[in-house]
Formats: C-alpha cells, sequence, structure tokens
C-alpha cells in the first residue's frame, strides 16, 4: 500500500464536517435531545457552506427489488458522506451496526457519527471497507 492509499479518504470534508459539530458542541453542551443538535447542526452546515441533504432517505434494495422499508440518514454531506446524531452516554455496537448498515445500503464509502450526549463531543468515522478497493 503506498503513502496516497494510506492516506484518509474524504479527509477535507471530514474535517469540515467535524468543525461543524464541534462547533455546535461549544455552543449548546451536552443534554439536549438529538433533535436539537440536529437542528443546530444543519444551520452550522449551511453557515458554511457544507453541502448537506437533511434526513437523507435510503432505499434498501433486496434481489433488484426496493423493499417499502427504508432508513432515514441525520445527513448526507457532500453527496459521500452518510452523518448521523446522537445525544446518548456513548455510542456503541447498535449505533456502529445503524452506520455500516447505512453505508451498505447506499454504497457510500464513510459514514460519521456524532454523539453529543457524553460531556464532550464523541465522534467516530467507519469505512465501507468493500468500497475502499
Amino acid at each position: 500500500m503506498d503513502l496516497k492509499e494510506r492516506e484518509l479518504i474524504f479527509k477535507d470534508e471530514v474535517y469540515q464536517i467535524v468543525g461543524a459539530a464541534m462547533e455546535v458542541s461549544n455552543q449548546l453542551g451536552c443534554g439536549f435531545l438529538e433533535a436539537v443538535y440536529q437542528e443546530a447542526l444543519g444551520i452550522e452546515l449551511d453557515e458554511r457552506r457544507i453541502p448537506n441533504v437533511p434526513q437523507k432517505r435510503i432505499e434498501i434494495s433486496y434481489k433488484g427489488r426496493v423493499l417499502n422499508k427504508e432508513y432515514i440518514a441525520d445527513f448526507l454531506c457532500y453527496d459521500l458522506i452518510v452523518v448521523e446524531i446522537k445525544a446518548i452516554k456513548a455510542i456503541t455496537g447498535i449505533e456502529e451496526a445503524q452506520i455500516l448498515n447505512y453505508l451498505k445500503a447506499t454504497n457510500l464509502t464513510l459514514g460519521l457519527i456524532f454523539n453529543f450526549g457524553a460531556p464532550q463531543l464523541e465522534w467516530k468515522r467507519y469505512a465501507n471497507t468493500k468500497m475502499i478497493r
């Protein structure tokens, strides 16, 4: 693997999104409901001119047929990165499975989870390794 392959994917885009989330965390702190953080992050993304689609519907296919059941991601940023927001004690395997399912359903490469419920902002990036080749 050469240096270029080892570089983080969408590094600049992630940096911009994380910066927006940190500003929301700095302004609001912890203790609000997830919907409050989602609305505030939407404002911050827009102010920073970060392309985003809030409440992005994600279709799920089975054997070439689209299912009636769909996921709704909190944001799709840059048409590349799925962003999920939580306001819980800590990110667990449940939230990790959720973001990985979103990546699998969308065939996108990268997802971010932001948890505003911890004393300070917790965030993690997840890669759909099947899409990184």
